[in-house]
């Protein structure tokens, strides 16, 4: 599903550069579940943003489903981001004005009485079936959060990119939100690679990677 060959990327900070990825080569398959645990500054962040096309690299490629994303052009890689991938982040972003439903739908440009349907399926999955019509201020954190986990399905994405999903979430609902994500990726087949600092949540990935100072090594 997604093949790094060299993949490589550098910041300029103050002066100096930073190597926030080393080149890096690396193959995930269709279904996987992925965790990337590492400290902040290891370069986590930056290796799921090139992945999702949202950082270009240095160096190498990214290939998605046997495309390599650098000969899309940014109207190509948005509708590349919008149509296979679903993001999610440690902040919700919601968009204030709209309903808990309505931000769901984001992604679809409010795409109808059927998108409607999923939005409220997918907000039933993580628990807020009855606040579809809420609006985020009257949403508490963990809420709106759930909310941002729901809008990244809508789209009905082969990959979903997660980084730090459940850092705003109590314990109970961060264990509600990581049994979604393992449905999801064994009943639907979607791969999931999630950016994590936390040892306990990356055990529940079927594969483990850990990033030190831009490097990539595989734990499992």
């Amino acid at each position: 599903m997604i093949e790094l060959k060299k993949l490589s990327k550098s910041y300029a900070v103050s002066g100096s550069v930073i190597q926030a990825l080393k080149p890096t080569d690396l193959a995930i398959r269709k279904g996987e579940f992925v965790s990337i645990l590492g400290h902040s500054g290891s370069g986590k962040s930056t290796l799921l943003s090139l992945i999702g096309g949202i950082a270009r690299p240095d160096e190498g490629a990214v290939m998605v489903a046997g495309k390599d994303i650098r000969q899309y052009d940014d109207a190509g890689l948005s509708r590349m981001r919008n149509e296979v991938f679903g993001f999610v982040y440690q902040f919700a972003s919601l968009i204030p004005t709209l309903t808990a439903a309505e931000n769901v739908l984001l992604p679809t440009a409010f795409g109808g009485k059927q998108a409607r349907a999923d939005a409220e399926r997918l907000l039933g999955e993580v628990g807020l079936g009855d606040k579809a019509d809420r609006y985020p201020a009257e949403l508490s954190g963990g809420e709106q959060q759930r909310v941002a986990i729901a809008r990244a399905f809508i789209r009905d994405p082969a990959v979903v990119l997660a980084d730090e999903p459940t850092g705003e979430l109590d314990e109970e609902t961060e264990a509600e939100i990581m049994s979604f994500f393992e449905r999801v990726n064994q009943e639907r087949n979607v791969t999931v690679i999630m950016v994590t600092h936390s040892s306990d949540l990356a055990l529940r990935a079927g594969t483990r990677l850990r990033m030190k100072q831009g490097v990539v090594e595989r734990l499992s």
